[in-house]
């Protein structure tokens, strides 16, 4: 036989087969949409499963078209008496053109104007207007306007913890820790579970005060970043997606947070860049009669840092 007739039956051989191989490769894509569908929507039900209520609440940030997300993440602290308190302030943007991730603490003792209120610490805003007010007081203080925001339930925050690694975070405890924060720590390395990792991203009642908090956040997110783009917790991530959003209160929609969360996860750059708000030298600690003690910040100094900080 020549040549020429077996490449032309090979030939046919493998277009014979083409339909079968589409096919087969259809069916792993359906199968693998229903899993990640099937995980996430288990994941929301857990929350559900353990007492957790979507709310929604006023939020009138403009949307821009520049590419960029903003969003205001909180981490509720606790309700007392119908009021919420927020225990951290971050402002996190994504860039879809650089596949930047860029996040930004904002100190909750920073002395502001609160509209239609007077003058307190910056948090205080969430606990008498909500995200929508605070969203207001940042815009008016620092000149940040957001889009969207996100409320953390702590709960839901150690039990994605638990879930991503149930032997627990690895952490480096740099002093022994327990006051206000529900869990006694030991300073050394240790591998934290979702309530003791909280308890340390929460702990300052030390010298550093909400400085050390603030640091020790960031610290704790760049561990959870390391733990999540390990191939290990591949097959989980859909599940902790749902554990995620099932927790979280947001005016982001699912499509969103799926393509912002692809977005970084497949072509982002892993380098999260941060910021502290206030920026070194440009605030002082200061005593106001009905208030405690606060920062007071140069406003201007600040307003330009976080422009650059966005910006480049």
């Amino acid at each position: 036989m020549s040549t020429k007739k077996v490449y032309k039956r090979k030939k046919k051989t493998r277009l014979r087969k083409l339909p079968f191989i589409i096919l087969g490769l259809i069916a792993i894509l359906v199968l693998l949409g229903f899993w990640v569908k099937s995980s996430y929507n288990n994941g929301i039900q857990f929350a559900r499963d353990h007492g957790k209520q979507e709310k929604k609440y006023e939020f009138n940030g403009p949307i821009n078209k520049d590419a960029k997300v903003n969003i205001l993440i909180l981490g509720q602290d606790r309700v007392v008496d119908g009021s919420a308190r927020t225990d951290s302030i971050m402002i996190a943007q994504y860039d879809y053109l650089s596949k930047k991730m860029k996040l930004m603490s904002v100190m909750r003792d920073i002395y502001a104007e609160i509209p239609g209120y007077q003058n307190y610490k910056i948090n205080t805003a969430y606990t008498l207007g909500g995200p929508e007010l605070l969203r207001q007081t940042l815009k008016k203080n620092l000149d940040i306007d957001l889009e969207y925001y996100a409320i953390i339930d702590f709960k839901g925050f150690e039990q994605m913890v638990d879930e991503l690694s149930p032997e627990g975070i690895p952490i480096n405890v740099e002093k022994d820790m327990s006051e206000k924060i529900g869990v006694s720590l030991q300073k050394g390395q240790h591998n934290l579970n979702g309530k003791e990792l909280l308890g340390y991203a929460r702990f300052r009642n030390d010298e550093e005060s909400d400085f050390g908090r603030v640091r020790r956040q960031q610290q704790v997110i760049k561990a959870l970043q390391s733990e999540f783009i390990s191939l290990s917790t591949l097959p989980k991530v859909p599940k902790l997606a749902g554990i995620a959003r099932g927790y979280v209160d947001t005016n982001l929609t699912n499509s969103d947070i799926f393509r912002t969360g692809a977005s970084f996860a497949i072509r982002g750059d892993k380098d999260i860049q941060s910021l502290v708000i206030p920026v070194k030298g440009t605030f002082n600690f200061k005593d106001v009669y009905g208030v405690g003690n606060v920062l007071d910040i140069d406003k201007e100094a600040n307003k330009k840092a976080i422009k650059e900080f966005l910006a480049k």
